[in-house]
């Protein structure tokens, strides 16, 4: 499953935290419609990325804004735009609450509050500038894909403008804290904002790594995660099992007791089947 993983034309990847022997690690996931892989590691980094891939990932990758994706070569990779409006829509919620807390310090310090008053209308228009505008521009992007009645000039001629308004604005210099550390990460990856663009099955988001790791959160809910290396071997190689099973189409607990059956007539465990053509 993980030479197959390698080998697609894309792949989501996600990771979430773990528990081995007590010991904090991590769940990775490797997955698109025909194969999910799991593994479990003590490292975040880029070093478990390096291991799985190797030198290189010829396909597209898709994942958040977490760093350590940077450090695998691949044909082309999209971040997850949802990631950067959540984000968003968080900055607003934390500066909102900041607002309220500091106009109720100013009632008994008025003169002070005045006198910090036109600065912090300043860095509200900046930040609220700057985040309508990305805003925009990821609204646009998402809808520019769903126009199907566009001609192949017209719609690439769409993605010249989206690219330009964005070299636009990472270009612009915002007197914000909240801006000026979004924008420093956009410039480092906004080569790889519009990518779905250019690829009819490529999403915009990484919400399909996100669905697989559902199941492996409530799993890890109710049995407290492994007690043991090996333990969590295992169950990173049944969940990456039982996960593509479903994807393909097929009854996970039918085919692996297929498999076992198989397995002790002939000594030999055939290998997972493709995808299910069956109708339903």
């Amino acid at each position: 499953m993980a030479q197959q993983a390698r080998k697609s034309a894309y792949l989501h990847a996600d990771e979430t935290g773990w528990r081995v022997a007590g010991q904090t690690c991590w769940l990775w996931c490797f997955a698109n419609g025909q194969v999910c892989y799991y593994l479990i590691d003590r490292n975040r980094g880029s070093p478990v990325l390096q291991r799985f891939f190797g030198q290189a990932f010829d396909g597209i990758l898709l994942h958040d804004f977490w760093a350590a994706y940077e450090s695998i070569d691949v044909a082309d990779r999209q971040y997850c735009l949802v990631h950067l409006l959540r984000e968003l829509e968080k900055v607003d919620q934390q500066r909102a609450v900041g607002q309220t807390t500091a106009a109720r310090g100013a009632v008994s310090g008025y003169a002070a509050a005045h006198a910090g008053e036109a600065a912090a209308h300043a860095g509200e228009a900046a930040w609220h500038g700057f985040a309508q505008t990305l805003r925009r521009l990821i609204r646009d992007g998402i809808r520019l894909r769903k126009r199907p009645d566009f001609t192949p000039e017209k719609y690439r001629g769409r993605i010249v403008r989206i690219g330009r308004r964005l070299d636009a604005l990472l270009a612009t210099d915002v007197d914000d804290a909240d801006a000026r550390r979004l924008l420093k990460r956009l410039r480092r990856t906004g080569d790889h904002l519009f990518t779905f663009l250019d690829y009819p099955q490529i999403p915009f988001e990484n919400n399909f790594a996100e669905r697989q790791i559902r199941p492996a959160v409530i799993l890890r809910k109710n049995s407290q995660s492994n007690r043991s290396d090996r333990g969590a071997h295992t169950q990173a190689v049944l969940m990456s099992v039982y996960r593509t099973l479903r994807l393909r189409g097929h009854d996970p607990l039918r085919t692996i007791a297929d498999a076992l059956r198989t397995h002790l007539t002939t000594g030999q465990l055939p290998s997972l089947p493709v995808a299910s053509t069956a109708d339903g």
